[in-house]
């Protein structure tokens, strides 16, 4: 479909044209929430709260013009937004951005938070299959008032988030595979980037359940760099 031309560089080029689709502010952002799966209008705003309403209507008419999102009618949901095929061709592209940007992090504003998308998207970047057991491991993670579930099996990652106001998930594919918890943690932003990068005994991380080789071998499997493997998005 056409994009308006307004928003054109006039190059005829891979990047340029990328740029074109899915260059504005916020847009990969709302590219990156909707990779967890299908959201309301009102489930993203939730998960992007600074984004003015104007703004995340204009973002989303110019994806779906883009063919990056499209929006379907779902039983007791109503109508979401969804990737399109093309849309979700650009995880790993999310997830390259995602780890280049951890590294350039620094300490966290005072008005930063962590979103549950926001750590999905991390933990789906920093995700090594090669390193993961193939048996079924549990893993809770709290960062302030966003919790987690992760569970990994082999090259298999479901990210589920929990709690009273977590966003609810339509469409997921299937129910997560059956494992006890081996882990549960609270971190604060700046444990959770230390823990990203292999450090397990840094001011910030709190083990409330598990050992010291279950909170190393999260480290192995969940890794920021650049040999991360990019997992099947779920």
């Amino acid at each position: 479909m056409a994009v308006r031309q307004a928003r054109g560089f006039g190059q005829y080029g891979g990047t340029a044209r990328a740029l074109e689709r899915v260059g504005e502010r916020w847009a990969l952002l709302v590219v990156r929430d909707l990779l967890a799966g299908p959201r309301r209008y009102t489930d993203l705003k939730a998960g992007l709260p600074r984004i003015p309403t104007n703004i995340l209507s204009d973002r989303l008419k110019e994806l779906q013009e883009a063919g990056v999102v499209r929006r379907v009618p779902i039983a007791r949901c109503g109508l979401v937004y969804e990737l399109t095929d093309a849309g979700r061709e650009l995880a790993p592209v999310v997830a390259a951005l995602e780890r280049w940007g951890w590294a350039q992090l620094g300490d966290p504003g005072d008005d930063e938070a962590v979103t549950r998308d926001g750590l999905a998207s991390a933990l789906r970047a920093a995700f090594r299959a090669d390193a993961a057991e193939p048996a079924p491991v549990r893993t809770v993670l709290r960062v302030g008032e966003v919790t987690v579930v992760v569970t990994t099996a082999g090259d298999d990652l479901d990210v589920v988030p929990i709690g009273d106001d977590a966003l609810p998930q339509p469409l997921r594919p299937e129910a997560p595979v059956a494992a006890e918890t081996s882990l549960e943690l609270d971190l604060d932003p700046t444990g959770l980037r230390a823990l990203l990068a292999g450090e397990t005994d840094a001011p910030g991380i709190r083990v409330l359940d598990g050992d010291a080789s279950a909170l190393a071998a999260f480290t192995r499997r969940f890794r920021m760099g650049a040999a991360a493997v990019d997992p099947v998005a779920r």
